[in-house]
């Protein structure tokens, strides 16, 4: 009996605490996450030991797995992190050069954990701005990103009329990203200056002149579909970690 109980309050613990390791996932508080899947496969590995129904052993045998599985991402994508979070990386991109879309400046940083994408951005007014605005949605959408919410945070033209065809715009293409499940939330301030780009995985990607980084193409001319061939501006391009920044600074 005295085993019994001792069986029971091993497998009370381990569900309990591989429960809150999904909390944690899911609020992407993934190193106490990965403590907790590691702690509760544990735990549920010696409840596995004690039963003799095969049935039941096959049913642990796939949650170990599973949470195993789940276990080992995070601790390559916490271990990835810390490392990249140490590094600061700057791309100067020159006036008139080639090979700069979004995708290759910053494509990679768009993985399996981005759930929220912020953007800060004055000008995204004009046709051609909301267009690299829009090339965005569509890179994180071909990235095949968990995202379920973009935020654009930008600032609107003198003229009414410019206004409203912003806005039109824009919501034209929240109306699209809600039909693939992604939610636009739009944005405007009178007072918004800085050009960036924040993942929720913490990762900033600073644009000296924001998405309009692109130089005018003629519509048959090479580079007008395919940005990595558009010339462009003379830019400066930072990606950190937030990370890194708090830790620079202390």
């Amino acid at each position: 009996m005295a085993d019994d109980n001792h069986q029971a309050g091993v497998e009370s613990s381990a569900i309990s605490i591989l429960k809150r390791a999904v909390e944690l996932d899911n609020s992407r508080r993934f190193e106490e996450s990965l403590t907790c899947y590691q702690e509760g496969v544990g735990l549920l590995m010696q409840v596995l030991k004690n039963v003799s129904d095969q049935n039941k052993r096959q049913k642990y045998r796939e949650k170990i797995e599973e949470y195993l599985k789940r276990a080992e991402e995070l601790k390559i994508f916490v271990k990835e992190e810390k490392e990249a979070s140490k590094q600061h990386s700057q791309i100067q991109i020159e006036a008139n050069s080639r090979g700069h879309s979004y995708e290759t400046l910053f494509g990679h940083y768009l993985n399996k954990y981005v759930c929220v994408v912020e953007v800060d951005d004055p000008y995204i007014r004009a046709h051609h701005q909301i267009q690299n605005f829009l090339r965005l949605c569509e890179l994180i959408v071909r990235k095949k990103c968990p995202v379920k919410s973009i935020i654009l945070n930008t600032g609107r033209d003198e003229d009414m009329a410019s206004q409203q065809q912003q806005h039109q715009k824009l919501l034209g293409i929240g109306k699209s990203l809600q039909g693939l499940g992604i939610c636009l939330e739009i944005n405007y301030s009178d007072t918004l200056h800085d050009r960036e780009i924040r993942l929720d995985t913490g990762w900033v990607i600073k644009i000296g002149r924001g998405l309009d980084i692109y130089k005018n193409c003629e519509k048959f001319a090479i580079g007008f579909c395919d940005m990595e061939l558009r010339p462009c501006h003379e830019t400066t391009v930072d990606i950190f970690h937030r990370k890194g920044v708090k830790s620079s600074s202390r």
